[in-house]
């Protein structure tokens, strides 16, 4: 069965034009989730819509309303939705083309996919995408989706477009209240380069199979187990070790980087080891017991 499309009209370029349909390019549906039942009869409970002055009501009985003031409402039906009519109701006008990585990720909303209606769109529909895929532009559009204008971006993908909705930017808050009070010094010059070996012994290419939700996983095999008339099994989280700051996070890691993984050990092994001796006065990095580690750590990874 072929999938239903979210939108269809046109695709336009100041006189170039052609039919297309938008299709979601996400799904939900593979997630978990769960209905609510009463605790003793196990019926799943059912969420009518209620008036506080009739009690349950029919949804047919029921209209949009505008709260212009406060419990004030003014009446919209179809008929006055349908009377709003702009052109990206059916056509997403291409209204400028902007560079990739002009757009910052903050604002991406929704994705879609594009695709040509008939074959008669196709020709155009190719010409559009492979002049956007040559010259690595995004295109930027308009159309209504839900009721609501959306500015959206289009650029190649395969054979297709992809369409992503972008917030409003009345949408996107502001960094000053999260990030006024970080303080602008520059970190420690060994710090920094201790940290992007780090990021280098770490580097690989993006593969979204490799990130799988381990929660749905987990959660899955408790659902399993239940079926099966087990307790579920819940698995204890990792003990955390206290982080004393960025010098011994850069440390531990790289270690662990340049050794394979530790066999499990006892409580008994895991007791705190005894502080260090502090170093003679004058000794450089000794000076410092982070720095002094970190030297260490990076020693290690280089054997």
């Amino acid at each position: 069965m072929a999938p239903r499309a979210s939108w269809k009209g046109y695709l336009k370029l100041s006189l170039v034009s052609c039919p297309v349909r938008l299709y979601p390019a996400t799904s939900a549906s593979e997630r978990i989730s769960f209905n609510q039942l009463h605790k003793k009869t196990h019926n799943r409970i059912n969420m009518k819509p209620v008036d506080p002055e009739l009690g349950l009501v029919e949804r047919s009985d029921l209209v949009r309303g505008y709260e212009y003031e406060d419990k004030q409402y003014i009446i919209i039906d179809d008929a006055d939705l349908d009377a709003v009519r702009i052109e990206s109701n059916h056509t997403m006008n291409i209204e400028a083309f902007v560079d990739e990585n002009e757009v910052d990720v903050i604002y991406q909303d929704s994705p879609y996919y594009l695709a040509p209606d008939g074959a008669m769109a196709e020709e155009t529909f190719a010409v559009l995408r492979e002049a956007m895929r040559k010259s690595g532009k995004l295109a930027i559009a308009r159309l209504v989706l839900s009721s609501r204008e959306r500015v959206v971006t289009i650029g190649a993908r395969e054979n297709g477009m992809f369409v992503c909705t972008l917030r409003n930017p009345n949408e996107v808050r502001g960094t000053t209240e999260y990030f006024g009070n970080i303080p602008d010094a520059k970190p420690d010059p060994e710090m920094l380069q201790l940290a992007e070996a780090l990021i280098k012994q770490k580097q690989t290419h993006f593969d979204p199979k490799n990130y799988e939700d381990r929660y749905e996983v987990a959660l899955m095999a408790m659902i399993r187990e239940k079926l099966k008339g087990h307790k579920p099994i819940i698995a204890a989280a990792p003990e955390r070790g206290n982080v004393i700051n960025l010098m011994d996070a850069l440390k531990a890691s790289l270690s662990q980087q340049a050794k394979p993984p530790a066999k499990s050990k006892s409580k008994a092994d895991e007791a705190p080891a005894k502080p260090a001796k502090k170093a003679a006065a004058g000794g450089g990095a000794a000076e410092n017991p982070l720095k002094a580690n970190l030297l260490k750590a990076v020693g290690k990874s280089k054997k």
